[in-house]
C-alpha cells in the first residue's frame, strides 16, 4: 500500500482552461484526480497556481506540475497510501505558506485526491465506502472497522439551471436559480430535475430568448430583473406537473461579494435592475423570495467580508431559510470558526480546491458539523468528468450536493454517479 509513483499531466476543464490531472501508483494500481477551478472566487481561497507567461493566456499549470515532479513526489514516494493525514500533512509543510502559493493549492489537491481513490482501488472497496472509513477514522485507513455496519444517505440535489452573474453573458445578477427536488431517491430526482430543465428551455424558446447556456449548464436568457428569473423557474416547475414548495423548492446562489461595492452608500448594486442597496434591505429582499418563490436556501447572500451584515441576516431569517457562507467561508477553518462565533450563516458550502487537501476539507466539515451548521458539498464552474465529489458528499453524509445544470458531461458525471452509489448500497 505504499506510493511508488506519482505522475501528473495538463487537461483542459469545461470552459477550456488548462487543470491538472494527477495519477498516484501503488504497485499495479493507479488512482486519479482531476482539480476543477472557480470563476466566482472568494479573496480567502488557497492559491491556484498559473504560468502567467505565454500560452493558454498565461493560465496554464505547468510550474504546478513541476512542483509535483521536483518537490511533492519525492517527499511521498514510499508513503503509506492509507494514512491521508500524514500525506497532506508533508505536503502542506512543504509549501509552508498560509495559502499554498509555493506549490499551488491546484498541485496538492490533486495529488490528494489521487492518493484517496489509489487507496481505494488497492483496498478494492467503493470510492465513498473508504471515504466515510479515514474521515471517521481521523485521516487514516482502519481495517479492522466492519464496513457492513455503515449506512449511506444520498444527499439531496440543487440544480443549477439558471445561470446569471460570473458565470453567464447576461445582465443577472444573481449567479445561481437553482430547483431543489424533493424525492427521497436520487434517481427520481435526477429525472425530477431532467423534467424541469427541459421544460424552462421550452418556455425560454417559446418567449424568443436565448436559450445559450452557461459556465454551469444552466440557461442564461438575458432577463430584464432578478425576479425574472424566478418566474420563469417556478412556471418550468408548474409545467413539469410539479407543486412549487412541495415536489421542487428553489435556491440561490447570489455570490453577493460580486455585487459588493464598499464605495457606494447602499453597498450592493443589482445592475440589472439599476438600483442599490443596503444589507437591511438585501435580507429583506430574500425573505419576500423565500415566502413568494419557496426558497429554501440562499448561497452568499452577503459579501464575504460582511460579517455585520451576515449577522443581522441571520438573525432575521436563519430560522427560516438555510444560509450558506461559500466566500465567506471559502471551507477554512478559521473563518468557520469566525462565522460560529459570530452566529453568521448557519450552513458552510465544500469546496475542496478552497482549501486545498482532502484532510482540511474532513476539519472544515467536521467543524461545522460539530457546530450544529449543515454543510453542502459543491462542484465549480470549471469542472471536469471527475466524479469524485459525489463519492464524498455520501461518504461524510453531507445531506446536500451541487453540480450544476442536469446537463453537460461535466455537470452530470457527478449525478450519475449517485445513481451509481444508490444502486450499490440499496438494501
Amino acid at each position: 500500500m505504499k506510493i511508488t509513483d506519482i505522475t501528473a499531466i495538463q487537461i483542459l476543464d469545461s470552459r477550456g482552461n488548462p487543470t491538472i490531472k494527477v495519477f498516484v501508483h501503488v504497485g499495479t494500481v493507479v488512482g486519479d484526480f482531476s482539480v476543477p477551478s472557480g470563476a466566482s472566487t472568494g479573496t480567502f481561497e488557497a492559491l491556484e497556481l498559473r504560468d502567467h507567461k505565454k500560452g493558454f493566456s498565461g493560465l496554464g499549470v505547468e510550474k504546478a506540475i513541476q512542483n509535483i515532479d521536483t518537490l511533492i513526489k519525492p517527499a511521498l514516494i514510499g508513503m503509506e497510501t492509507t494514512n491521508q493525514k500524514a500525506i497532506d500533512e508533508k505536503m502542506i509543510g512543504l509549501d509552508g505558506t498560509a495559502n499554498k502559493s509555493k506549490l499551488g493549492a491546484n498541485a496538492i489537491l490533486g495529488v490528494s485526491g489521487a492518493v484517496a481513490r489509489a487507496a481505494a482501488k488497492a483496498l478494492k472497496i467503493p470510492l465513498y465506502q473508504y471515504l466515510k472509513n479515514i474521515y471517521e477514522q481521523n485521516g487514516v485507513w482502519e481495517s479492522s472497522v466492519r464496513m457492513d455496519k455503515y449506512s449511506y444517505k444520498l444527499p439531496k440535489m440543487f440544480f443549477n439551471i439558471l445561470n446569471g452573474g460570473k458565470h453567464a453573458e447576461n445582465k443577472l445578477d444573481i449567479q445561481e436559480t437553482m430547483i431543489v427536488p424533493q424525492n427521497d431517491k436520487a434517481s427520481e430526482n435526477v429525472r425530477i430535475g431532467s423534467e424541469v430543465y427541459h421544460c424552462l428551455k421550452e418556455i425560454i424558446k417559446g418567449r424568443n430568448l436565448s436559450t445559450g447556456l452557461g459556465d454551469e449548464g444552466g440557461f442564461a436568457p438575458d432577463l430584464e430583473s432578478n425576479t425574472k428569473a424566478l418566474d420563469l423557474v417556478a412556471e418550468a416547475i408548474g409545467k413539469a406537473g410539479y407543486k412549487l414548495g412541495k415536489d421542487v423548492c428553489m435556491a440561490l446562489d447570489v455570490a453577493a461579494s460580486e455585487i459588493y461595492d464598499p464605495n457606494t452608500d447602499e453597498k450592493y448594486i443589482l445592475a440589472s435592475e439599476n438600483i442599490g442597496l443596503s444589507a437591511m434591505q438585501m435580507v429583506s429582499l430574500y425573505k419576500d423570495l423565500v415566502g413568494n418563490y419557496q426558497v429554501i436556501s440562499i448561497e452568499d447572500g452577503l459579501a464575504e467580508e460582511d460579517w455585520d451584515g451576515w449577522q443581522m441576516m441571520t438573525e432575521r431569517i436563519g430560522k427560516e431559510v438555510q444560509l450558506i457562507g461559500d466566500d465567506l467561508f471559502v471551507t477554512n477553518v478559521e473563518r468557520i470558526k469566525k462565522g460560529i462565533d459570530l452566529n453568521a450563516a448557519n450552513s458552510v458550502l465544500i469546496k475542496m480546491n478552497q482549501i486545498g487537501t482532502l484532510t482540511e476539507t474532513f476539519e472544515a466539515i467536521r467543524l461545522a458539523l460539530d457546530n450544529n451548521y449543515k454543510i453542502m458539498i459543491s462542484h465549480r464552474s470549471g469542472e471536469t468528468d471527475d466524479c469524485f465529489i459525489a463519492d464524498l458528499a455520501v461518504g461524510v453524509d453531507a445531506g446536500q450536493i451541487k453540480s450544476g445544470a442536469p446537463a453537460r458531461g461535466e455537470r452530470t458525471s457527478k449525478y450519475n454517479r449517485l445513481i451509481e452509489i444508490e444502486k450499490e448500497t440499496a438494501r
